[in-house]
């Protein structure tokens, strides 16, 4: 990849989170000050809402940009943040009584809101939200010990993987987006069972089509498992990894930046999600590029 070129294009069209993610990622950023962009999104509740989900331009506290704060208070590490735990607060106001977040709430201001953010159904668990936010939430629990402790996320951790055994001993067929996000989940609380039960789903070559979404748009290897120091890391023949590494590096645009293979709901929305891409593609082709170390489960 070109960082100069990565760089020049967040600088001319990322919004200002992304632009602070990115300067932290290149070690040239300000933790104080990506915190600062984090919480221009952060209403009184504690929940998050205003757009950080691009695609859910809704003034409202959702569970979806919950997930988009979650990834910032893990790349604040080892920094914690009060508003982490707040998150969880929130988090644990809506989660419904099985343990599970909907994947979405009432949305009063749908202009620029995909559809199936507006129209989600409030009173039904989604476990491909509830594993997401979860997953992420997790990595912060790594370095934030009242994260880590948060009954909400324990909560949350459970539905899930209780949900995936149960799916998995009636052969339900997980969603692509499911059986990625759990995967997340799972491998980060180190559940190296579910981990393997989860691949048993996934063919070698590591693509999945995503139900509902684009035509070709598939979940790919380094979608289920992003980071090379764990378990899910170990399920894909390293030649797939490392083709799938020449393509992540070889879809940087001429611009610079990168760009998402599924829809964008709304212009902004499109070019928020290239700065959002972009901060994710060079966050994998840099950990690439480290030193591994040894597998660990947890």
């Amino acid at each position: 990849m070109n960082l100069n070129k990565a760089s020049e294009f967040m600088a001319m069209h990322a919004r200002t989170l992304d632009r602070r993610r990115f300067e932290l990622l290149t070690g040239e950023g300000d933790r104080d000050a990506l915190l600062a962009a984090l919480n221009a999104y952060r209403n009184p509740d504690g929940g998050y809402g205003h757009g950080l989900e691009p695609d859910l331009r809704s003034r409202t506290s959702q569970p979806g940009p919950a997930l988009h704060a979650f990834e910032v208070f893990a790349e604040l590490a080892p920094d914690t943040a009060p508003e982490a735990v707040a998150l969880c607060d929130w988090l644990e106001s809506v989660t419904l009584p099985d343990g599970g977040l909907p994947f979405g709430l009432h949305v009063p201001d749908p202009a620029g809101c995909a559809p199936f953010w507006a129209g989600a159904d409030p009173e039904t668990s989604s476990l491909q939200i509830t594993a997401v936010v979860a997953a992420v939430a997790q990595r912060v629990a790594g370095h934030d010990k009242a994260v880590a402790a948060h009954p909400w996320l324990d909560r949350a951790t459970r539905f899930c993987l209780e949900t995936v055994r149960r799916k998995d001993e009636a052969k339900t067929e997980l969603h692509a987006l499911e059986l990625a996000f759990t995967m997340w989940l799972a491998d980060a609380v180190g559940d190296t069972e579910v981990v393997d039960l989860l691949g048993r789903h996934i063919p070698e070559d590591g693509l999945v089509h995503v139900q509902g979404g684009l035509e070709d748009e598939m979940m790919r290897p380094l979608d289920f498992a992003p980071f090379p120091d764990r378990r899910a890391r170990a399920l894909f023949d390293p030649d797939v990894v490392a083709a799938e590494l020449r393509r992540l590096d070889g879809r940087q645009q001429d611009d610079g930046g990168w760009r998402v293979d599924f829809a964008s709901y709304s212009p902004a929305a499109e070019l928020e999600w290239r700065g959002y891409a972009t901060v994710g593609a060079v966050a994998i082709l840099t950990r690439a590029t480290e030193p591994r170390s040894d597998m660990h489960e947890g």
